[in-house]
């Protein structure tokens, strides 16, 4: 019989140092394949491989389009790409983005899930809102192995609650625990598979950039009254068991604490914009008010005055509430790696 010899990782705000912590415990003679997703910026350059290598007895290295999957690598996903497991290769997705990110942990496990079935492992760690639930439900469904950093060890509990809010986990895990785990559950016997269904196989493609809009969408999923936070088009609601989920026509994803806080930061958004109309407004009605005084329209001039007034109320309120919620963003965004 199959053994489990693939493990998916995915983490967000303070991963990085759990993901240190567990590859440097990790024997260099592990006889699987290790592929890790992490949230990060969209442009730029990741050093995450750079830095995990310096901790690992196992080759670490970013993944590239097409590259076999061997045990006894590592492999993280590069900027801007889902990291993706199919066929036994490794595959870098240019599909939509999920939960606002790609790469995205959910299309990661979702792959393994369905290449691998019973021999994959997927593992979450530290992260905000919920991103990998619905990929470790598919593991699961698949008949593969879940952990979950212990939420109370997590910088950032959310993601590894929702996880648990969402299945039956195997197992929870500090990060000083997880390394002696997963060394104890590669090679066991991984038992028989549970079928695919033809829905986690189409999210696998669209994750991959195969996407052809509404015939797809309407084999996954049915429309709702929501709005997408990217694009503005119609959501529909996902089927099937797991965290509520949705996606628009173009194939954005969301869980539905993902569409919360991107309309949360829409709204934000809004009231910056409200409020700098509203200080031009007081501004520029206030030198209406100079000028009909200096042309000896006191009538004129005083209503200009009043409404320059109201104004600036209107506006010192919108301030307020822009300080309000850049107070919050900062106690709850995570930091980019």
């Amino acid at each position: 019989m199959a053994q489990r010899n693939i493990i998916a990782i995915g983490g967000s705000l303070g991963s990085t140092a759990v993901l240190r912590r567990l590859l440097s415990d990790l024997p260099a003679d592990l006889p699987a394949a290790v592929l890790i997703t992490t949230h990060m910026p969209t442009n730029g350059t990741s050093y995450l491989s750079e830095v995990l290598s310096g901790s690992s007895a196992l080759p670490v290295s970013q993944a590239v389009d097409g590259q076999p999957i061997q045990p006894g690598h590592i492999y993280v996903a590069p900027p801007d790409r889902h990291l993706l497991a199919i066929d036994g290769m490794l595959a870098l997705g240019t599909g939509p983005r999920e939960n606002m990110s790609r790469p995205a942990i959910d299309p990661l496990f979702r792959s393994v899930a369905f290449t691998y079935g019973p021999q994959a492992i997927g593992v979450i760690l530290t992260g905000l809102l919920n991103d990998g639930a619905s990929g470790l439900h598919a593991i699961k469904g698949r008949g593969g192995v879940s952990v979950v950093q212990h939420p109370l060890d997590a910088e950032a509990p959310d993601m590894p609650r929702a996880a648990l809010e969402t299945l039956d986990v195997d197992h929870v895990a500090t990060a000083d625990n997880l390394a002696g785990l997963l060394t104890s559950l590669v090679g066991t016997l991984a038992g028989p598979a549970a079928p695919p269904s033809a829905d986690l196989e189409l999210e696998v493609a669209i994750a991959a950039g195969q996407w052809s809009g509404s015939d797809q969408m309407r084999q996954l999923a049915t429309p709702s009254a929501l709005t997408c936070p990217h694009c503005h088009g119609v959501l529909s609601e996902m089927k099937g068991s797991g965290p509520l989920r949705f996606r628009c026509q173009i194939g954005h994803a969301f869980t539905a604490e993902a569409v919360i806080s991107a309309q949360e930061a829409g709204v934000t958004e809004a009231i910056r914009i409200a409020m700098r109309m509203m200080e031009e407004r007081t501004e520029l009605v206030a030198r209406m008010a100079q000028e009909a005084r200096e042309q000896g329209r006191t009538a004129v001039a005083e209503l200009y005055e009043a409404r320059s007034a109201e104004y600036s109320r209107y506006a010192a309120t919108l301030r307020r509430a822009a300080t309000l919620e850049l107070r919050t963003a900062r106690q709850t965004t995570p930091q980019q790696v």
